[in-house]
């Protein structure tokens, strides 16, 4: 098919995901194309800066086929899947980040063309969410190509890119530039990685994204995309799928650890007492005095399998840390569907916080059995910490003492305080 055929081909295809889905086609617009060689990109590949295609893997490609593969490019970008590997294993996580995009992109009602990694059990998952589900020796293979941290040719293999200070970090977005093409012509969004042209007419590999230029692209796709979600709602035409990944994404992330940190100690921080002091001072003034208080905390573990051993080590690992600082006794107990037989377990502030040789559990989650527990008690804990996916059966009514959910995953909760598990 000659060149001017095939970019007519891909244009038709961009146009038609404007219209149809605007935000998947302010999102590709945002990716300049250019053809490869293609003895580096059978297919098509993107270094989150341009889309790069194989001119013959285009043409034999239907319309719907072509638009979702360009989805698919520009969804890798816009949810910064080239910043968010960190030590994962490169392959492993190719393969998760694809199953996440096209699972996205099915429910949206794009067609996957043949070759697509699609499994729709991972729809609403996040790349993170799957990837412990990939087998490290998962013969699968990704769709495209992610060069934006594949190695040159020599040091492929080795992890990530290394830096390379000598290339200055992208430039922030025009905001005057309304397309991806006008921003290429005019020298501005092509970034320091430039391709060379091959004796074929097809750009070379670019090399991988240093650090700083991971960091800039993402901040830069993260304003895409909230841009593009903008004019989507506008429209009327942002699938529910699409609006609570963008909403979970684009909320502050911080770490858990500082969040969960701060909630607690604004709980048991010191306070002042007033209480009139004894008669044998003589000074009859009543002066502020710094009470401390040892505090009750309730910590509740999900055990219907959605939380493994690890994390929940990991989590109460770091309660011990917080609990030698407030003086806390932790109260610890475990429930699934129904509350531990072997809980729960008490440990003095002085005591080192850890977990039970064993739990039971692995079935359903229903959150009602440790709050009547808690409610039958002689004394209301001052705090609950409940480490969670949120996913299950909830009281009806809020407690009368504070509740903080650690939750791992999206799910949302009717009351009390959210903490994200990054």
């Amino acid at each position: 098919m000659p060149t001017d055929h095939i970019e007519t081909k891909l244009s038709a295809a961009r146009t038609k995901l404007i219209l149809d889905r605007p935000f998947l086609g302010a999102l590709v617009l945002r990716l300049p194309m250019q053809p490869a060689d293609p003895q580096w990109c059978p297919s098509t590949a993107t270094d989150a800066r341009k889309f790069y295609y194989n001119p013959e893997f285009v043409a034999a490609l239907s319309g719907p086929h072509l638009q979702f593969v360009l989805a698919h490019e520009a969804l890798h970008c816009a949810l910064s899947h080239f910043a968010r590997r960190g030590h994962r294993n490169r392959k492993r996580w190719d393969l998760a980040s694809d199953l996440a995009v096209n699972a996205l992109l099915v429910a949206d009602g794009l067609e996957a063309p043949p070759g697509a990694l699609v499994d729709m059990g991972f729809e609403g998952m996040t790349a993170e969410e799957i990837y412990p589900f990939i087998e490290a020796n998962d013969d699968d293979e990704p769709m495209d190509r992610h060069v934006y941290d594949e190695q040159d040719e020599a040091d492929r293999g080795q992890g990530q890119g290394e830096e390379r200070p000598d290339q200055p970090p992208p430039p922030q977005d025009d905001p005057h530039q309304g397309r991806g093409e006008e921003t290429q012509k005019s020298g501005q969004g092509g970034g320091g990685g430039k391709p060379q042209e091959k004796p074929g007419g097809g750009a070379g590999q670019p090399p991988p994204l240093s650090m700083p230029e991971r960091e800039s692209l993402s901040a830069q796709w993260q304003q895409r995309m909230a841009g593009a979600a903008q004019i989507a709602l506008q429209a009327g035409k942002l699938s529910g799928s699409l609006a609570r990944l963008i909403d979970h994404l684009l909320q502050p992330q911080l770490p858990w650890r500082s969040l969960l940190a701060h909630h607690v100690s604004n709980i048991a921080r010191d306070d002042y007492s007033y209480s009139r002091p004894s008669a044998r001072r003589g000074d009859p003034v009543i002066y502020p005095s710094l009470r401390s208080a040892q505090i009750d905390v309730a910590v509740v573990l999900d055990t219907s399998g959605s939380i493994s051993e690890a994390e929940m080590a990991e989590f109460v690992s770091e309660i011990d840390a917080l609990k030698a600082q407030m003086r806390a006794r932790i109260t610890l107990h475990a429930c699934d569907a129904q509350l531990a037989a072997a809980g729960p377990w008490l440990f003095e502030p002085w005591e080192e916080l850890r977990l039970p040789d064993a739990f039971t559990g692995g079935g359903g989650t229903d959150f009602r059995p440790p709050f009547e527990w808690l409610a039958g008690r002689d004394q209301a804990p001052d705090l609950l910490i409940y480490f969670t996916d949120a996913e299950g059966e909830f009281p009806p009514q809020a407690p009368r003492f504070s509740v903080l959910w650690l939750v791992k995953g999206k799910a949302p909760v009717p009351w009390g305080v959210r903490v994200q598990l990054n």
